[in-house]
């Protein structure tokens, strides 16, 4: 008996559905991972060169500003996070049902109708956690830092309009 499985072969040699939601939540795992790396970069960079804020600034723009790259592309994590567990979810339950269409078209309960869709079922459903579960930890996270670092600066700038 020949073993023909792959993880490849699991996604892209199904429908097209499965196929479109494999591939976006490879998408957004790959982006949450270039994300992530390029936020531990700038603390990294803001850890050796902190950020202040200067007297004659006009504070809340300049708050703003240095508060920008911070929070750049946060929102992207926080969807991904919150999205791909149901993206998971349709590709399980179109699988689900490509197994019953498959035992309704040859009128047969075996293990070789039901598997394939089965096993692309839950294949999606393990890339919408391996997208999701990534991306809340590093929106939690960063989020946390940014705030941290808000209240930080928010401080220096009341401490500043107090001298003026």
């Amino acid at each position: 008996m020949e073993n023909n499985f792959s993880l490849l072969s699991l996604f892209t040699s199904g429908d097209f559905m499965t196929l479109i939601i494999s591939l976006a939540l490879v998408f957004a795992s790959v982006m949450t991972w270039a994300i992530v790396i390029e936020k531990f970069r700038l603390w990294q960079f803001n850890k050796k060169n902190p950020i202040k804020i200067n007297y004659g600034d006009n504070l809340k723009t300049a708050l703003d500003k240095k508060m920008e790259p911070f929070d750049k592309n946060l929102w992207f994590l926080s969807m991904v996070s919150n999205v791909s567990p149901f993206m998971g979810l349709f590709g399980t339950i179109w699988g689900v049902m490509n197994s019953f269409a498959s035992i309704g078209a040859n009128q047969s309960v075996s293990i070789g109708v039901i598997a394939p869709g089965l096993a692309a079922a839950l294949g999606t459903t393990a890339l919408g956690l391996i997208a999701a579960i990534p991306a809340a930890i590093a929106y939690q996270y960063f989020s946390k830092k940014s705030d941290d670092l808000y209240n930080r600066l928010d401080d220096e700038k009341c401490a500043i309009e107090l001298k003026k």
